[in-house]
């Protein structure tokens, strides 16, 4: 039924004239058709995040490595590379997918740096998206991020069910994309990197909730492991993680034949 109610409203839609509330662009495009890139550097202002042994904070690694990222995008390829922020600024965290919503990002990244209460945790975990967390430590991680902003949740202008149906399209086209650009980004983390894997896995992160593009959030390494909060401060090494997360969305970018565009739906937009 619901199946059946999708595909008449395709129909419809696509042949009709758009309201104003639904902008709905539908593509199909070559293997250079990344365009836009949104990168999120976590955290920010107020929010310093997680905090290492000798005082380094979150949001000034993940400032740090973003910078750098979107300057080794703009080397590697032909797309616009937009961040959320550029400066040590509070973002509330469904401003930052409402600002690739509308910009119409093709893919979006969230950078940041994990912490625990061993010290001797270290490696890299990359996430999609999903309201299953993969284990009880993905799900913890997940609260703690989402924690940034107690009222971080996607807000759908005024409309209703339609809307709703046509949000949960986009995200479920974009979720299988999301997968596979978390796997491109961990692999090229390890080999390029020569970071330690603690796998692709699944969390429900507020930032990536509402995403109508690929969306993945990395977590660098652990900033609580006196080490690994050496490795993340050392510019060098942020160069190093740069460069692998800016192969891994060339190699992306290579193996999609095909996508659809994005389904926009009206509500706060926010301007670069």
């Amino acid at each position: 039924m619901v199946k059946s109610l999708k595909i008449i409203l395709l129909a419809c839609l696509l042949f009709s004239q758009p309201h104003s509330a639904f902008a709905l662009n539908f593509e199909t495009f070559d293997q250079e058709a990344i365009r836009v890139v949104v990168i999120d550097p976590g955290h920010g202002g107020e929010d310093t995040g997680a905090k290492g042994p000798s005082g380094v904070a979150e949001k000034d690694i993940t400032l740090s490595i973003a910078l750098k990222l979107a300057e080794a995008l703009k080397d590697s390829m032909d797309a616009r590379v937009l961040l959320t922020r550029t400066s040590d600024v509070f973002i509330p965290l469904e401003e930052r997918t409402a600002f690739a919503n509308a910009n119409r990002a093709d893919i979006f990244i969230s950078i940041h740096v994990n912490a625990a209460a061993s010290r001797d945790a270290r490696g890299t975990e990359t996430f999609f998206l999903s309201m299953d967390a993969t284990d009880e430590d993905a799900r913890r991680l997940a609260a703690f991020e989402n924690d940034a902003d107690s009222a971080g949740a996607v807000v759908v202008a005024d409309g209703g069910d339609l809307k709703d149906i046509l949000l949960d399209m986009a995200s479920t086209r974009s979720h299988h994309e999301s997968s596979r650009l978390a796997e491109a980004v961990h692999l090229s983390m390890l080999d390029k990197a020569g970071r330690e894997g603690r796998g692709v896995k699944q969390a429900p992160f507020t930032v990536l909730v509402g995403a109508t593009m690929p969306a993945v959030l990395v977590e660098v390494g652990f900033i609580s492991n006196p080490s690994e909060e050496k490795w993340l401060s050392s510019r060098k090494d942020q160069e190093l993680a740069a460069r692998a997360i800016a192969d891994a969305v060339v190699s992306f970018r290579d193996i999609m034949t095909k996508r659809g565009g994005l389904i926009e739906i009206s509500g706060k937009r926010i301007e670069n």
